[in-house]
């Protein structure tokens, strides 16, 4: 396979500047993807992404966006397509939500995490399609977790928003691919990423991942990287619909 298979082609990360994200974004920019790089607050670190990318060859672009709102999610995917000629490749990974029970999950904080983590893939995926649908080609990648339909402490709301992710990644699949445009869903096990700081069970969070892990460690965003990049190939085109477990057969015994 040409390495630079990507080449030409422009790729949305939604949550780009950060963990998973920024793995992804670099995964792509080392095939020749130009990259915009979504942030909602860490500047900072999507500025230093943007540099790695340039650094591979590949061009960058920062848009500061907020997942939350339909009208931003909108201009982050015209933003990119005004600058890149088009948009080939949205990748649905920003997430954000209130790690409470169940029963203390009020409305608002049901709506955020619904908002951010599974309604601007929706949005983008929409905004996005025309311009993937112009050139017959386009791939819609969204990033779900064990949460959507295992059981975790405090994952309610999040949970939930993981198994929306998948379902609507499922009727997006289905409608886009007679049109060349393949989407699917990439499940990580436990990943360390500073996305873990928030959850008050942390260390025993990574303990049990890696007592439980098969192949010996724990998922990287490198890696997550790599899977997104070789399912954006043509060799990847029939993989229509389907949420592909990265974890190291840490599910297999969790």
């Amino acid at each position: 396979m040409n390495q630079n298979y990507l080449s030409g082609k422009c790729a949305v990360i939604t949550g780009g500047g950060r963990g998973i994200g920024r793995g992804i974004a670099l995964a792509l920019a080392q095939r020749g993807c130009a990259i915009a790089v979504n942030y909602a607050r860490h500047r900072q670190a999507a500025e230093e992404t943007a540099a790695e990318i340039e650094a591979l060859g590949s061009q960058a672009l920062v848009i500061k966006a907020n997942m939350a709102a339909e009208k931003d999610v909108r201009r982050l995917v015209e933003t990119a397509a005004q600058h890149f000629g088009g948009v080939d490749i949205f990748v649905g990974n920003a997430a954000s939500g209130v790690l409470k029970p169940v029963l203390d999950i009020s409305p608002k904080h049901w709506a955020w995490s619904l908002d951010v983590n599974a309604r601007s893939i929706l949005i983008g995926s929409q905004a996005a399609a025309p311009y993937m649908r112009a050139k017959g080609w386009g791939r819609i990648l969204s990033i779900t977790s064990i949460g959507s339909r295992r059981v975790l402490a405090e994952y309610s709301a999040v949970g939930v928003s993981k198994a929306a992710i998948e379902a609507v990644t499922r009727y997006l699949a289905v409608e886009l691919a007679p049109a060349g445009i393949i989407a699917n869903c990439i499940s990580p096990g436990v990943v360390l990423t500073e996305a873990l700081d928030f959850f008050p069970s942390k260390e025993e969070i990574i303990g049990n991942a890696q007592a439980k892990t098969p192949a010996g460690r724990l998922v990287t965003p490198e890696d997550v990287g790599e899977l997104a990049a070789w399912l954006c190939s043509d060799g990847a085109s029939m993989i229509v619909g389907q949420t592909i477990e990265i974890d190291g057969g840490y599910t297999l015994l969790a």
